[in-house]
């Protein structure tokens, strides 16, 4: 077996294996002080306990990323399996083209960063690095301010047939 058929085989297996998992989405929102930007997040975690972090990881080819590289803070919102409708509006349009703000409900919250009104699960993090995760660039960030709700996450098996905005 050649080197390149053995990678071959070992990208094609992991991709099996992870279009077997089922995990959590989260609409992600920025601001840099003069535009604002969001979008549907599916690489995110909680990273540390002490001190307190969380990574999200935004494909280099979407609007938000852009943003995101000039902001200091950023907005993760839980979703509930019943805002599937938010969860189409920020993963299946692009910040290049629609303002997605404008099709939703929100509020300036803590620190400029926009807040989705309905979503009752929320932190509000500062963006203390950034880390190349090859097409993706990860965001550490340290929670400043959070509100808790008990949620049924929507999870991404749900959001399969959402066309993405961007290409990963």
């Amino acid at each position: 077996m050649s080197p390149d058929s053995k990678a071959s085989d070992v990208t094609s297996e992991f991709d099996r294996l992870m279009g077997e998992l089922d995990y959590p989405l989260f609409i992600v929102t920025t601001a840099d002080g003069s535009e604002r930007a969001g979008c549907l997040v599916g690489f995110a975690t909680q990273c540390s306990i002490k001190p307190l972090r969380f990574l999200v990881a935004l494909s280099v080819k979407n609007h938000t990323f852009e943003i995101a590289g000039r902001a200091t803070h950023m907005g993760v919102h839980v979703l509930d399996r019943d805002e599937k409708e938010l969860a189409e509006l920020f993963g299946g349009t692009t910040d290049d083209v629609t303002d997605k703000f404008a099709q939703c409900q929100w509020h300036d919250g803590p620190q400029g960063v926009p807040i989705l009104d309905g979503v009752d699960a929320w932190f509000v993090g500062r963006i203390i690095e950034r880390v190349e995760l090859g097409d993706h660039l990860g965001h550490v960030l340290e929670p400043v301010a959070a509100r808790a709700a008990p949620v049924e996450n929507l999870q991404f098996g749900e959001a399969r047939g959402i066309d993405p905005g961007h290409p990963a």
